[in-house]
């Protein structure tokens, strides 16, 4: 039997590596292994993307060509659609995929200052609304892809004139031929200045679909903030499932022209409370699109790679493996940002870090500059790693599938309802199972009933449906270890196979982190990690600021980045770690280890008592160990 173990320490050429033949395996597709680069689509432009694209090693070229979020070609999409055409046409050729760029509920109307006739001006009714009736209008500085004089909207998805016209521009998108339809904030507009808490929208068209659906009159039967409040709960739940409705048809009006093409959304909120409030939600989109693209950003700060702290790094690998999770042989891909002029770092050493810290999670990177799409803060740089990620691409990005795990559920509707204590306690948890070097998964309730791992830990839980609590009880019947910390709304109680910590360790360990990692200890959780009763049969040893997973990709895979040394606007260049070293119970026939951007090194082993001790070589950003048996 072979095991590969992998380890994961986080003059132009037409002849494509990313032919549009290629085949896949079973239930992957192009999406799950490209390399997106992004360009701005002029008239006559498709070859010059497109020849760029392959010198760069990119195998996915989004083009930005908005149709439905700009009012003139909304109204008119002739001439867009004929140079959408034209770069598909050049990028098959090439043996290339293109997608493009579409908004979701958003359009601007050019130069409206000057124009009488505008979208506001002309379809007031479509526009979401605030609840005392502020329409959702906004002009150049607001956000800074509105320019000076023009004017910027938000549509309500139910507005049925809009979104019959927005389902046809779909279909003639479909029908150029290119390969997927990447769909940018597809929101309710609670994210700009004045209108983070107002809920929107309630606008005439969505109170009444409100009402069809519940009875309830959205406007005067609500406590608006208020999630002890049944109605307003159910506000919330209409909010994400009317977003995820509208993608669903987006998927099936482009499917219904061409069966192969993919539809992408572009959504910045994660796991966090934001989800809920601009209620694009990607646990509940991943089911009804292809892939997610996630512009991934929580909490304050400007979330440059070049400013992030070790915590931070942690906690955004922690989205990055829940997506994952959502996920399941679909792909994720993540548009962050490395760089925007920070003068005492190299945008090339941020680069390579937000590179290593999304493919160690099995996503796929998207190299941009500052806040923009398209480009590069380094083109040299970008096609070194893609290259590399090229000829390592199944390490990557075939299918991962759990080995002895110890679960950790995350259960959408306490998120809902309560993110601020259920998001601390799960990050906790995934923190300390990083930094102990054991395995986890990421378990909901779509996965629930098909977890084969020993112990299920529920952090801090506060709501689960009746088909929830079966499914756990049913788990803790097999035999399955329970650890419930925090309140206990899942059911089973206190017994020999069932742990509880009423005051959530979790939660404790997250909040005495400071950003620097310097005091990370997880044997400050002592308690909490011996009740999970996790075995293994490899035990990494290695510093806490290694952040570890591990999955099965043809065998093993143990995923370590490595972000000890990292300040935020300071220092982009990990702290380079020795004496990490694997410790087996029965040797291995072959140990290799692949070092982020390097080559495969032979790693051989020597027998410590009834151990076998694998020692790797110094460990810089990350690397990839198999173990063949």
């Amino acid at each position: 039997m072979r095991l590969a173990c992998v380890l994961s320490l986080c003059g132009l050429s037409l002849v494509a590596a990313f032919a549009v033949s290629r085949d896949f395996p079973a239930g992957q597709n192009w999406t799950n292994y490209v390399r997106i680069g992004a360009y701005g689509l002029q008239k006559n432009d498709a070859e010059k993307i497109v020849a760029d694209a392959i010198a760069s090693k990119v195998s996915g070229i989004e083009i930005d060509n908005d149709i439905t979020g700009r009012y003139q070609s909304f109204l008119d999409p002739t001439e867009k659609l004929k140079a959408i055409r034209a770069v598909a046409e050049r990028a098959h050729r090439a043996g290339n995929r293109a997608f493009v760029y579409i908004a979701g509920t958003e359009c601007i109307t050019a130069k409206a200052d000057q124009n009488p006739h505008t979208l506001a001006k002309e379809h007031p009714d479509w526009l979401q609304r605030k609840i005392a009736g502020e329409p959702a209008i906004f002009g150049g500085g607001t956000a800074f892809w509105i320019a000076k004089g023009d004017e910027d909207v938000w549509i309500s998805p139910y507005a049925g004139e809009w979104r019959k016209i927005y389902m046809e521009r779909v279909r003639q998108i479909a029908a150029t031929g290119i390969d997927g339809i990447y769909i940018d904030i597809p929101y309710w507009m609670t994210h700009f200045d004045g209108w983070e808490d107002s809920w929107a929208s309630f606008d005439d068209f969505t109170v009444a679909a409100f009402r069809k659906k519940t009875g309830l009159d959205a406007r005067r039967d609500l406590k608006l903030g208020d999630f002890s409040d049944a109605n307003f709960r159910r506000w919330v739940d209409f909010r994400i499932e009317t977003i995820t409705e509208f993608l669903r048809e987006i998927d099936q009006t482009a499917k219904s022209v061409n069966a192969e093409i993919k539809t992408i959304p572009e959504i910045y909120p994660g796991i966090e409370e934001e989800a809920t409030r601009v209620g694009a939600d990607v646990y509940s989109l991943y089911p009804v699109v292809d892939a997610v693209a996630h512009e991934y950003e929580f909490g304050s700060g400007d979330h440059m790679a070049s400013s992030r702290a070790p915590l931070d790094w942690f906690r955004y690998q922690v989205g990055m493996h829940s997506f994952r999770a959502f996920a399941g042989g679909k792909a994720t891909w993540i548009l962050n940002y490395s760089w925007d002029g920070d003068a005492k770092v190299d945008a090339r050493e941020a680069m390579q870090n937000l590179a290593m810290s999304q493919v160690m999670a099995g996503a796929n990177f998207w190299d941009a500059p500052g806040h923009s799409m398209a480009g590069s803060n380094d083109l040299a740089t970008r096609t070194k790693i893609f290259s590399w990620i090229e000829r390592h691409e199944a390490t990557f990005y075939r299918l991962r599938t759990p080995l002895k795990p110890v679960g950790v559920y995350f259960s959408p509707r306490t998120r809902d309802y309560g993110a601020r204590e259920f998001i601390s306690s799960y990050r906790g948890c995934l923190l300390l199972l990083m930094q102990r070097h054991w395995e986890f998964q990421v378990v909901t309730p779509r996965t629930l009933a098909d977890f084969s791992g020993d112990t299920l830990v529920l952090p801090d839980v506060r709501e689960m449906g009746p088909d929830e609590q079966a499914g756990l009880m049913k788990l803790a019947a097999s035999g399955k270890r329970i650890v419930i910390t925090g309140q206990n709304a899942s059911g089973p109680q206190a017994s020999a196979n069932v742990a509880v910590f009423p005051d959530c360790p979790c939660r404790k360990y997250e909040g005495g982190l400071d950003a620097n990692m310097e005091n990370a200890d997880p044997e400050q959780a002592a308690e909490f990690l011996a009740a999970l009763r996790h075995k293994s049969d490899v035990e990494i040893v290695a510093s806490p600021l290694v952040a570890t997973s591990r999955a099965m990709v043809d065998g093993k895979v143990q995923l370590l980045p490595n972000f000890s040394g990292l300040r935020g606007g300071v220092n982009p260049v990990p702290t380079v770690q020795k004496g990490i070293a694997l410790r087996m119970r029965t040797g291995a026939t072959r140990v290799e280890f692949l070092p982020f951007l390097g080559e495969v090194q032979v790693i051989r082993g020597e027998r410590d008592g009834d151990q076998f001790v694998y020692r790797l070589p110094e460990l810089g950003r990350g690397g990839v160990v198999s173990i063949k048996k």
